[in-house]
């Protein structure tokens, strides 16, 4: 799983707004920003939603690395 803050970082690496995102992800930008509001996993986050996230980010060129316990943090590939 990913964080709100890897989102974030992520976001900020790749110089793409939350719009952008929302775009790429195909979800609402309202997801987007509950999301990025929380530093950890959210409780409730559905993962087809939080999977689709990474996936447009990964394919933007961000690697995830650490967990979401343990050193969670975002590179460029």
């Amino acid at each position: 799983m990913i964080t709100g803050s890897q989102v974030r970082a992520a976001k900020a690496l790749l110089k793409w707004s939350g719009n952008v995102l929302a775009v790429k992800a195909n979800i609402a930008i309202s997801t987007i920003r509950r999301i990025e509001a929380e530093d950890g996993v959210l409780a409730n986050a559905n993962i087809k939603t939080l999977s689709a996230i990474q996936k447009a980010l990964e394919e933007g060129g961000v690697e995830f690395i650490g967990t979401p316990d343990h050193q969670p943090g975002v590179r460029l590939r």
